[in-house]
């Protein structure tokens, strides 16, 4: 395959059209869709069609703009990567996917410790879901895969779950919100409350579901999210009570102005490292594994 034919079909797409390719090329219109004709002549199918006055990529297309931006992600790192072993130090890159369910205070914290080793290194995260990182690591675009759950039995990808730790989860909530109703002790305040949850695939959510059927408590679901972040946020503007784990209910209090409704010890979030090594080696990875099972995360269960 002609890389540069491939290179002139992703800057089609991304551009929209094959004038202002042409311009950002500095080429003219017609060189650039003899390229694209070529490619696709290689390929055996269509990458464009015609939508009135302008190009939209076919199925086809899709998918092969996306092999497209993979193979140039790489170029790119490849470069970069020869660039600084030329220019000075080695930097050792550490690749990290965090699941979009790990609190970013958490992420923070586990991650710190590969900053202080030896070794310069330049941290690259990515934040998604659990099973489209999980296809990353698998092939190896990630070193490292933080999450709240362990990697399930039944996935076939081959990686192992390496615990870091686990915290105890607080309840908040804006004080409009207390005041507007909640009355009681905890958890009975809960009964009838607003609440945001985590989204229905997470572990903690599964939890949470039993833990309140224990109680007996039967709060009003508003809102679900799969990301930790927007979740906090709405509880933030007072649209329901929400949970977090007890080793932030300081910093979780000072930073979005809520309070405490109470804390459990029978609602536990665990931590894990997921990678594709059984014994870890890389420095960075060690490091972030043996500071989170030594600090915080054990001393708040």
């Amino acid at each position: 395959m002609n890389f540069n034919h491939l290179r002139y079909f992703w800057a089609t797409a991304k551009a929209g059209g094959v004038m202002r390719a042409a311009e950002q090329l500095h080429t003219t219109p017609q060189t650039l869709s003899t390229q694209i004709k070529l490619l696709e002549d290689r390929l055996g199918c269509a990458l464009f069609r015609k939508a009135g006055r302008r190009l939209e990529l076919t199925d086809d297309g899709r998918v092969a703009l996306g092999y497209a931006e993979q193979i140039f992600s790489l170029g790119a790192e490849l470069e970069a990567a020869i660039g600084r072993s030329r220019s000075g130090p080695a930097v050792l890159d550490l690749r990290v996917g965090i699941a979009d369910q790990v609190p970013k205070s958490i992420a923070y914290r586990l991650l710190e410790p590969a900053q202080s080793i030896e070794e310069p290194v330049r941290l690259i995260c990515h934040e998604g879901k659990m099973q489209d990182l999980l296809a990353q690591l698998s092939v190896h675009r990630l070193d490292l895969l933080i999450a709240d759950e362990p990697m399930a039995r039944k996935l076939s990808v081959k990686a192992f779950s390496h615990p870091l730790g686990r915290t105890a989860m607080s309840f908040f909530a804006a004080p409009k919100l207390i005041e507007a109703g909640l009355s009681g002790r905890f958890p009975k305040c809960l009964d009838g409350a607003p609440m945001l949850m985590q989204g229905a695939a997470s572990a903690m959510r599964q939890r949470l579901d039993l833990w309140l059927a224990d109680k007996g408590v039967h709060p009003r679901f508003v809102g679900e999210f799969d990301d930790a972040a927007l979740l906090t946020a709405f509880g933030r503007e007072g649209s329901g009570v929400f949970m977090a784990p007890t080793v932030l209910e300081a910093e979780t209090c000072q930073q979005f102005g809520v309070q405490v409704l109470g804390r459990t010890t029978e609602l536990v979030e665990e931590f894990y490292a997921i990678s594709v090594e059984r014994r870890i080696t890389h420095p960075a990875v060690v490091a972030i594994t043996e500071a989170a099972r030594g600090q915080f995360l054990t001393a708040s269960a």
